[in-house]
């Protein structure tokens, strides 16, 4: 009787701080690894930079294309985007031919 006594003693003094390491386990598994842990942050912050960049991009590519539309409105026609229009809508454009776009502010021939 005495090795029972002694077993169920050593259980109920163990149960507190057995109790205590799970629920630390629990919460320290859950700061690593859960919904709004460490690992979730990273990958949210990799997220976050890809759809930075996805929006530069998209940025970007939306002023090309302003600029090339504000060439062809009814109040000012930039020759150069109506002879590129003209020549891709009558199959003269040459796939090599290199279109460098620029804005009306900029100076490109030296004036003297």
């Amino acid at each position: 009787m005495s090795f029972r006594l002694d077993v169920r003693k050593r259980a109920r003094a163990a149960l507190a701080p057995a109790l205590f390491l799970s629920v630390a386990a629990y919460f320290g598994w859950n700061v690593t690894q859960g919904n709004h842990g460490l690992r979730a942050n990273a990958e949210r912050q990799e997220m976050l930079r890809q759809v930075r960049q996805d929006n530069l991009s998209a940025r970007t590519e939306r002023d090309g294309w302003a600029r090339r539309v504000a060439g062809l409105r009814a109040n000012h026609l930039d020759p150069d985007t109506l002879d590129e229009r003209a020549r891709a809508m009558i199959g003269l454009a040459d796939p090599a031919d290199v279109v460098v776009q620029y804005a009306a502010k900029d100076n490109l021939f030296a004036q003297e």
